[in-house]
């Protein structure tokens, strides 16, 4: 015990305190890059670059040269790299910072949809109409409130901005109309666009599966915040797309459970982020954690 008085008695707390204030804006700058990036392949981007620098810092530390030297070639190039890719996501973040929404950052994000409800009958309406017309149809339906990146498209499409309607939804798909082969694209309340085409999946699908399962499982592997809906044109049956695994066949009621439990339509449902003070819990009680490892070793030591 005397050992921990002494200890904090010699301690310095001011450089304490400057530490503890620079990890906290580091973890702040860091969780607002996040939010800003939030997509499931740019983390992976992201991942990769902190692995290189753990490895080069590591090979520094062991003193094996020539793969330091590697590693830290490889990192600038990865860091020339991710300035590119990531350009948009920068462009971003910069346009908030400059407009001087950086607590709006910080803020968990929700959707605002009117009668949700509504909106998930009227998709599963025009499904149904389609399946039982074997009419081949594609819907991309984004689930989080977070945009998703044209880029992930092979061919963007049509800007519409429509209210979502079972009608609208049917005309698209039919034969004579020169969106039928592509996706629509539906965000919250409206179709955003529509002839969207899709990468496809390079996963090695049944025969029995067309283009549009193949693309709906291609875009579901790149793109976490989605899900996607296709109505087979041979068939008429009714599959759902989800980080790159094909539910089928599904029946419209089945089709409505799976959205109500999946879309976050209303203001009440799950908040996108986490908030700073659940971020803040956590840290704090990884800190009281290892503070309690802390002190019985010194305990320990002093003993000894």
């Amino acid at each position: 015990m005397d050992g921990v008085k002494e200890w904090l008695i010699n301690h310095d707390w001011v450089q304490t305190f400057r530490s503890l204030i620079d990890i906290s804006l580091a973890l702040a700058l860091t969780y607002m890059l996040l939010l800003v990036i939030a997509e499931r392949r740019t983390l992976w981007m992201v991942r990769g670059v902190v692995f290189l620098v753990l490895a080069t810092v590591a090979s520094k530390l062991l003193q094996f040269n020539y793969l330091n030297q590697l590693l830290t070639f490889l990192l600038i190039g990865s860091a020339v790299a991710m300035a590119v890719i990531l350009q948009s996501e920068v462009r971003r973040f910069l346009e908030q910072l400059g407009r001087g929404e950086l607590l709006k950052m910080l803020r968990p994000a929700q959707q605002v949809t009117q009668n949700p409800d509504n909106i998930i009958d009227e998709i599963v309406d025009a499904i149904k109409e389609l399946s039982q017309n074997r009419t081949g149809a594609l819907l991309i339906i984004e689930t989080r409130n977070i945009p998703i990146d044209e880029r992930d498209f092979s061919v963007p499409g049509i800007k519409l901005s429509a209210e979502i309607s079972r009608e609208l939804i049917q005309t698209i798909f039919q034969t004579t109309t020169l969106l039928h082969d592509g996706a629509i694209l539906i965000r919250g309340d409206r179709i955003v666009s529509a002839g969207v085409i899709l990468p496809i999946s390079e996963q090695t699908a049944s025969r029995q599966l067309g283009t549009r399962h193949r693309a709906a499982m291609g875009i579901t592997e790149r793109v976490d915040n989605c899900v996607c809906i296709v109505v087979s044109e041979e068939t008429g049956s009714i599959s759902l797309a989800e980080q790159g695994i094909l539910r089928r066949p599904l029946t419209s009621s089945k089709l409505r459970e799976l959205l109500a439990d999946r879309l976050i339509l209303s203001v009440d449902r799950e908040v996108v982020t986490p908030s700073l003070r659940s971020l803040g819990r956590k840290i704090r009680k990884q800190i009281f954690s290892l503070l309690s490892l802390i002190f019985p070793l010194l305990k320990s030591r002093k003993n000894i």
